[in-house]
């Protein structure tokens, strides 16, 4: 056990400090001096042995001075020796300000009050199944060489690791599976050297990372799947070098990566199964790999020119309400003409980024489209969807496919159907006006009329009296004559089954 003889002066001054609470500085003035780092010359005048400072803790001389609250408070330190708190009860507020450990501190399976470790260097910080009464703050302080492990750790308060620099020794930098935290994560400007890692933690007050730069090029930069959290916020110039991976996480309010930078190899961003309340996705440049939306779900969804990648996984993607980031949106505030086209134009683009045919991309843009009232944009968005469909059909199927498509839009353009019947009435008309055909029974039937005789060919519903009593002994004109009767049946099979269609909503 330590004596009191046995302390260095500064070792002294802590000791005296401890009860009362008071700040124990050592700094020179000297700012450069003061600098911690790993090579930082610091004498015995401003060191203290990890010892001292876990006696200090663990209770030894806590003293009897009513009306104060003992705490650890130094600032200016170095700390020799190796700091191990693990499977300790600390009572105390421990604080670092401005120091540096020769060691990584161990705080395995403790349980602690509120920890303070700002402007320092550390190397390594492991507080895996610890039981923190309040804050851990390690703000504008290096981890260096060892990572800041937090696995299945329990917070009554907040993770502060905004302008702070984590360098980890393997591809993570940050490992806090399982980590339940009541407040919040703050890592503004959080800069990392290796993946920053949350599997299945409850964040119940949010994750906050903006202006961070998370890199791990090649691997994984954000791995947060199943996180439950009630918001996200990795804007302001927030980047990944390396995979943003949000698989499975439920998010209860706002995502955002507005103005961010995804720059992951082969997949930028995985939400597949997400689950949020408001995912705001404007961008600030396109991501470098592909994004994964394949069943993820958002009451509200908002993307910008630079949203996307050439490719994106939409399979099962679902949302309440979407709008761009641009003047015209498909929130229900287009205001139609050439503004609203080039939005579906741009919508269909999108959607034509998830490779392969998928029929619920389309079924999902067209029904809020009706939601919000524009019919037409969501029968255009339909019709996107067949003829997409039949680049996959087989050879006779995409004939007829493009016959639909040419007469009735497949059933979302019938105004087609008249056009077609109006041009092929005129030409009939003028062909048979030209003509004079022979009465099947002389003296019986109505006089002819080439515009009625037309019709009653096109329409092979009904009979006008004309196409029964009439023919033709000009082999041109009768091959005419059948060639409408052929076109009249098409052209009505066709409607009806682009009626079917429209009705049965394939």
């Amino acid at each position: 056990m330590l004596s009191y003889e046995e302390l260095t002066p500064p070792e002294r001054e802590l000791w005296d400090a401890f009860p009362e609470g008071r700040r124990v500085d050592l700094r020179t003035g000297a700012a450069e001096a003061d600098v911690p780092a790993a090579d930082a010359r610091w004498g015995t005048e401003r060191t203290v042995r990890a010892s001292v400072v876990a006696t200090l803790l663990l209770g030894v001389d806590d003293g009897d001075r009513s009306g104060t609250v003992a705490a650890l408070r130094l600032v200016g330190a170095r700390i020799s020796g190796r700091l191990d708190l693990s499977g300790a009860e600390i009572s105390y507020t421990f604080s670092l300000e401005g120091c540096r450990l020769d060691e990584p501190l161990r705080l395995y399976g403790a349980t602690t009050r509120t920890i303070v470790i700002t402007d320092s260097w550390v190397p390594g910080v492991d507080a895996e199944l610890a039981r923190i009464g309040g804050d851990l703050d390690l703000r504008r302080s290096t981890v260096a060489g060892g990572a800041l492990t937090l696995i299945n750790a329990r917070m009554a308060g907040n993770l502060v690791v905004s302008d702070a620099e984590v360098s980890g020794p393997d591809e993570w930098a940050v490992l806090a599976g399982g980590l339940v935290l009541e407040g919040s994560v703050f890592g503004e400007r959080l800069v990392t050297r290796g993946g920053l890692r949350v599997p299945g933690a409850q964040l119940l007050n949010g994750l906050f990372l903006q202006g961070a730069r998370l890199e791990n090029p090649g691997g994984v930069a954000l791995a947060a799947g199943a996180v439950v959290a009630s918001s996200v916020n990795c804007s302001q110039g927030f980047t990944a070098q390396g995979e943003v991976r949000l698989r499975r996480t439920r998010i209860e309010g706002l995502l955002t990566f507005e103005g961010a930078h995804l720059n992951g190899d082969g997949t930028a961003l995985d939400c597949a199964s997400m689950s949020v309340g408001d995912f705001d996705h404007r961008l600030a440049a396109p991501p470098s790999g592909l994004v994964d939306l394949r069943s993820a779900q958002t009451a509200w969804f908002r993307d910008g020119e630079q949203s996307w990648p050439e490719k994106v996984l939409l399979d099962g993607f679902t949302y309440g309400a979407i709008r761009s980031a641009g003047p015209s949106s498909a929130s229900g505030e287009c205001d139609g003409g050439a503004r609203a086209s080039d939005e579906v134009a741009r919508r269909l683009g999108w959607v034509l980024r998830n490779p392969g045919y998928a029929p619920q991309p389309y079924e999902q843009l067209a029904g809020w489209y009706r939601q919000v009232g524009h019919d037409d944009e969501a029968r255009r968005v339909l019709l996107a969807k067949q003829r997409h469909r039949r680049l996959t059909l087989p050879l006779p199927a995409r004939v007829w496919g493009h016959l639909l498509d040419v007469t009735v839009g497949y059933g979302y353009r019938p105004w087609m159907a008249g056009v077609w019947l109006l041009a092929l009435t005129l030409l009939g008309t003028l062909a048979f006006s030209t003509h004079t055909p022979s009465a099947v029974k002389e003296g019986e039937g109505s006089p002819f009329q080439p515009f009625v005789y037309t019709l009653d060919l096109l329409v092979p519903i009904g009979d006008l009296g004309q196409r029964a009593g009439w023919y033709w002994s000009d082999d041109g004109v009768q091959w005419l004559a059948y060639l409408l009767i052929a076109v009249g049946w098409v052209l009505t099979t066709a409607i009806l089954a682009g009626v079917t269609r429209t009705l049965q909503k394939s």
